[in-house]
């Protein structure tokens, strides 16, 4: 007599941090993660037909398009990704009755509300990036009501991937010196935080929009800075090298960034129990583990 199998928790998007930083927090018994190799989200069909070998109570969703200066010119892909694919795993779990926990960011702002912006506000994005991350959201709240979950963040890195923190570090060992954007101003976020937030909002049936990022605010310089300190604390680095603070107009990109995104975690705090650490603190448990 075949062992009937468990319900697990799907987490698609399995090579990017998120879903490793996930891997780490779960039980592995309990959660299965899908790749491009495992399933095709853009094919509604394929798709089905991949999640239905599985008995599932909830969907996590760790896959974007993220390449922010790329989708300028390739508005197809990043739409296809973001927003077709995103509907049809929303269109998915509301026939099957499954819980939708969908990670988006602090890109579908403008950037100029100059404090910390609130789950209801307004969309502003003013990058390809942005509106397609947006009509993601949209398409959640739309088809899923009650059953989905969007949870947006921002500046987002772990040991896992490529990130900012990584860059860092590999140009602080390269380059005799540094400049780094010190008028973007927003909240770092480790993959591993944010990943108890997603198990939490599975957990406690969590719906709605939220903010999850890690405590306090920074500069892309500000955090920067921070990192070659944590860096060379924890011997990641031999020596300290110089490190400028530029504005935006002197590092000139496709995509157009928030100047201030900041985002209230208020709503979060209260539905899912979660006090954020700040993000110096995470900064320094990340980089102990990349010793």
């Amino acid at each position: 007599m075949l062992r009937e199998r468990p319900n697990v928790i799907v987490v698609i998007g399995k090579s990017g941090q998120l879903a490793q930083a996930i891997r780490v927090n779960a039980d592995p018994q309990s959660m299965v993660f899908m790749g491009r190799d495992d399933i095709d989200i853009v094919d509604f069909d394929k798709m089905s037909l991949s999640l239905d070998t599985h008995k599932i109570t909830a969907v996590i969703n760790a896959s974007a398009y993220t390449a922010v200066d790329n989708a300028e010119s390739d508005e197809t892909s990043a739409f296809l990704l973001n927003e077709k694919a995103v509907k049809n795993l929303a269109v998915y779990c509301k026939n099957k009755s499954l819980r939708f926990i969908h990670v988006s960011t602090d890109y579908v702002f403008g950037g100029s509300k100059g404090s910390p912006y609130l789950p209801t506000d307004d969309y502003a994005p003013q990058s390809i990036y942005g509106a397609s991350k947006m009509a993601g959201e949209v398409a959640v709240k739309d088809i899923l009501g009650e059953l989905g979950c969007i949870i947006r963040t921002s500046w987002v890195y772990s040991e896992f991937g490529n990130n900012f923190v990584k860059t860092m570090l590999r140009l602080m060992k390269e380059k005799p010196q540094l400049g780094v954007i010190d008028d973007q101003i927003g909240s770092p976020t480790s993959a591993i935080a944010l990943a108890q937030a997603c198990l939490t909002a599975v957990e406690k049936n969590i719906s709605g929009v939220h903010h999850f990022t890690d405590a306090g605010v920074a500069s892309w310089y500000d955090f920067a800075v921070s990192i070659q300190r944590c860096a060379l604390d924890n011997g990641l680095l031999e020596h300290p090298i110089p490190i400028k603070a530029i504005p935006t107009s002197a590092y000139p990109t496709p995509a157009k960034r928030p100047s201030y995104s900041v985002l209230d975690k208020h709503s979060m705090i209260d539905a899912f129990g979660i006090e954020p650490r700040h993000w110096q603190a995470e900064l320094e448990s990340v980089l102990s583990k990349l010793k």
